[in-house]
Formats: C-alpha cells, sequence, structure tokens
C-alpha cells in the first residue's frame, strides 16, 4: 500500500517538476538578456544610492558618495560650474533621491492623476530640456537622470547655457538657480518675481552653496588624493 502511495505521489510531481524545467530553459535565456540590457541602459548600476544622512556639509555627503566628488569636479572642470554650487543645486533639487518624480494631481480631489510636470531624478530636469541636453551635450547616449554623474553634468551644461545666453555669472548661484527653475526665457521676462517660492528657495541654494564651498575647503584634498597613485602634483 505505501509503496503504491508513493509512485501515486511521484505520477503527481513529476510532470509539474518537468514542466517548470522546461519553462526555465525556454524562458531563463530571454529574462538574462533583459535583464543585462537593464544593467546596460542604467549605466551598468541598477542599485538606488541612499541619500546622505548629513545633506548639510559637503564633506559628510561626499565620504557617503566618494564618487560624486569626481563626477561634480569633471562637471566644473567641463563647465565652469563650481562644485558647492552643483551640489546645492542637488540638494534643493531632489534631497539627493535618484528616482524622485513631481507629485501627482488629483482626480475628483483623491485619486492618483497626471504629473504636474515631467522633472525627474537628481537634477529635477525636465523631458524637453533633456533631451536637448541629450542631443547637445551629453557624454554616452545611455546618460540618466537618476544617475549622479549625468545630473551633475546637466547642471553644469544649463549654468553654461545661462551664462552664455543671459549672462549669469557662473558663481552666483542665486541667479542661476532662478533661471535653472524658470527656464532663461522666464528669467528673462522676470516671472520668478510673482514666485516668492521660487525665490525662497534660490536664497537658499545660495547660502547652502556659500556654506559647503567653506566645508569643501577644509576637505577636498582628502577626496582628491584617495587613490593610491594620486599624490604631489597627481593630486591637483
Amino acid at each position: 500500500m505505501r509503496v503504491r502511495i508513493k509512485n501515486q505521489l511521484e505520477k503527481c510531481i513529476r510532470p509539474p517538476i518537468k514542466a517548470l524545467s522546461r519553462g526555465t530553459t525556454r524562458y531563463g535565456l530571454p529574462v538574462v538578456f533583459v535583464m543585462v540590457l537593464a544593467w546596460l541602459a542604467g549605466g551598468f548600476d541598477i542599485r538606488l544610492p541612499l541619500p546622505p544622512r548629513d545633506q548639510g556639509n559637503i564633506c559628510s555627503i561626499f565620504r557617503a558618495h566618494p564618487e560624486w566628488f569626481d563626477y561634480a569636479r569633471a562637471s566644473e572642470e567641463r563647465w565652469g560650474t563650481p562644485i558647492a554650487t552643483q551640489i546645492a543645486f542637488v540638494r534643493y533639487e531632489s534631497s539627493f533621491r535618484s528616482h524622485v518624480m513631481a507629485r501627482r494631481t488629483r482626480l475628483f480631489g483623491f485619486l492618483p492623476w497626471r504629473r504636474v510636470s515631467t522633472a525627474y531624478g537628481y537634477a529635477q530636469a525636465l523631458d524637453p530640456v533633456w533631451g536637448e541636453y541629450m542631443a547637445e551635450a551629453a557624454e554616452s547616449r545611455f546618460a540618466q537622470r537618476s544617475q549622479m554623474q549625468h545630473a551633475l553634468d546637466f547642471i553644469g551644461w544649463y549654468n553654461h547655457k545661462s551664462h552664455e545666453g543671459v549672462g549669469i555669472s557662473k558663481f552666483s548661484p542665486h541667479h542661476l538657480y532662478l533661471a535653472y527653475h524658470e527656464g532663461r526665457t522666464g528669467y528673462l521676462r522676470g516671472s520668478y518675481k510673482s514666485k516668492p517660492g521660487v525665490q525662497k528657495t534660490a536664497k537658499r541654494v545660495a547660502r547652502q552653496a556659500s556654506v559647503y564651498a567653506g566645508q569643501l575647503a577644509e576637505c577636498e584634498a582628502e577626496f582628491r588624493c584617495r587613490r593610491f597613485y594620486q599624490f604631489g602634483p597627481f593630486c591637483g
């Protein structure tokens, strides 16, 4: 009796196992292929970096994410916006959250509906402007707004355009932010003058950039010279 029951159980279990095995063989490769494509499109890293705990101290920010210093420095060298200003922009645009999106409106007062804008990522770049950046200045066709490297390069590029087109100094984070938020045309029209919230944020960005600059002066050598081959003149 026990042998008969065992044989019957095996007959019931064996077909599902074989089917699962066939499914794994049949669909496993396509799934792996899709995952690899997602990895490549994500800049070889699909992990979500955690926002730094102490967002008011640029040294703490770079200690948590030392590669961010390299990205900000590269953007500064390419476009001219100081490192401290770039990081201040990111703090007040996204609080260092990589995939943050604009809030949704509510349909009938309670149903989630359309988003108020297409702003996305660390720099809260809008779709049209990001498209312009990708066509004109991005160094990688896989650039993503959710990656700090590309977000900082975008900020540097946009401020460079504001400097060239509107004449804003790259050392004026207050006015750079107003043009960044309102667009260069809006800045020239003075649209921010009727938006006290935008003016308040621009002042905060300027103050934060100043604080960051003072902090960075105390710890920048730590990040410039953190690799074994970086010493003496190679830390410049």
